[in-house]
């Protein structure tokens, strides 16, 4: 975490501007974050495996950009030199680590519920517990995170006005972040209105799971789908 730490500092000297220009810059800021909240919550609330999951996250995004370097352009676009950019960008990690922490406690709890030892969790009830349990425990940080992500879709609609002129455009970039925000409000809509019956453990675990697909498919998709073509987000990988 402090050499991921010290790497970003090192950058930002380097390059003379915040290293969140390209996808490649924002998945160090990530993997930073993601090990950050893993270690916090191994130390303040002893979860082990929380910390050892978030940290094979983040080395996994870090070979991505070991396998797939990038360029790094001291200079910025137009739009970019914005002062709403850099905290957009780092509001907007900051609760995709968040979230993606909430998807470590569903698939464990997924993990635990399927393929666990049956002699440990035989019973119903005893699953319903796991299931139960692990859904508490996110929901704090779901809490800070779905926070952190209106914060950041306020601020990027900020962004769009003085960069472009207009709050929102429908860009495929500003489309998927809004099903992004709208998948985990109904995620947190449902937690808090749905029973805390086994099936409704299930159907919410594996949609927090699924939530975590929809992220990724909006950090990625306007440089990887055909979207691309059409989005004003699009600078670098």
């Amino acid at each position: 975490m402090n050499l991921l730490l010290l790497i970003i500092i090192f950058l930002w000297i380097k390059v003379e501007r915040p290293p969140i220009k390209t996808l490649g810059e924002t998945r160090l800021w990530y993997a930073f974050f993601l090990s950050s909240i893993g270690l916090i919550l191994d130390k303040s609330l002893s979860m082990r495996w929380c910390s050892n999951y978030s940290i094979c996250m983040s080395i996994i995004f870090l070979f991505i950009d070991f396998i797939k370097p990038y360029t790094f352009d001291k200079e910025l676009a137009p739009a970019l030199q914005s002062i709403w950019f850099i905290p957009h960008v780092i509001v907007y990690i900051l609760s995709y680590a968040l979230l993606a922490a909430t998807s470590l406690f569903a698939f464990r709890a997924l993990f635990l519920f399927y393929f666990k030892n049956n002699n440990i969790i035989a019973k119903s009830d005893d699953q319903n517990t796991i299931l139960n349990n692990l859904i508490n425990e996110a929901r704090p940080i779901l809490s800070l995170g779905l926070a952190l992500l209106t914060l950041g879709l306020i601020f990027g609609a900020i962004w769009a006005k003085t960069a472009w002129g207009h709050y929102w455009t429908w860009d495929p970039e500003e489309t998927w972040a809004l099903l992004t925000w709208l998948t985990y409000v109904i995620y947190y809509h449902l937690d808090f209105s749905s029973p805390t019956t086994s099936t409704s453990n299930k159907v919410k675990t594996f949609y927090l799971a699924f939530n975590f697909v929809i992220l990724l498919i909006c950090w990625f998709d306007v440089n990887y789908l055909p979207t691309a073509q059409f989005s004003v987000h699009t600078y670098s990988n």
